[in-house]
């Protein structure tokens, strides 16, 4: 009898020992699962990063000359200061967009200073009025008038006035201008732009 007890007492030594194996396996394994789960999540946010980053560097690419001003179809880049139709856009110029083909460029902007911009480019001269039928003409009266075909951006809001005259440097310009809609005398403010030109 006293050997059946010690043997049973060494089966139950026994297995209490492997009882103890497996909940120090256990208790190991426990922070290996957690460096798991971390390093997974740190690879799932670098992953996510990466994958922005690429689509962002896909858009800038996706863009002629990787210049985010230029619309789709232009075959030539204009420099970083646009001179349009005889005379640089006016500086702080805002969503500014440009369409070049064959030699000829579309610009559109927006700005405060329009009316020195227009006399800077000899489209109107100073002591004009700034709807005088020598140098424009009213154009549409819509809610929105259409950029000019290749153009990408905002439409202009009507009414419109398109001024068509020899600029500063000689060349035929087309501008049109976004007028107030409510003093028939002053232009919207701030005043949305299309210009037509020739490149030099």
């Amino acid at each position: 009898m006293p050997d059946a007890r010690e043997a049973g007492d060494g089966a139950t030594s026994h297995e209490a020992g492997q009882d103890a194996g497996r909940d120090g396996e256990a208790e190991a394994s426990r922070p290996e699962r957690r460096r798991r789960s971390c390093l997974a999540v740190v690879v799932a946010v670098l992953a996510a990063g990466a994958g922005g980053l690429f689509w962002l560097f896909q858009s800038h690419l996706s863009q002629p000359f990787g210049d985010d001003r230029a619309c789709d179809g232009s075959d030539t880049k204009l420099p970083q200061s646009i001179s349009a139709g005889g005379a640089p856009i006016p500086t702080g110029a805002s969503d500014v967009h440009y369409y070049t083909r064959n030699g000829k460029a579309e610009v559109t902007f927006v700005s405060g200073e329009v009316l020195d911009y227009l006399h800077r480019a000899g489209v109107l001269p100073e002591d004009a009025p700034l709807f005088d039928d020598k140098y424009g003409t009213k154009a549409e009266a819509g809610d929105e008038v259409a950029l000019p075909d290749g153009l990408c951006g905002s439409p202009l809001r009507g009414p419109v006035w398109v001024y068509d005259a020899t600029s500063a440097n000689g060349s035929h310009a087309s501008v049109m201008v976004e007028c107030s809609p409510v003093d028939t005398e002053s232009l919207r403010l701030p005043t949305r732009v299309a210009v037509t030109y020739r490149l030099p």
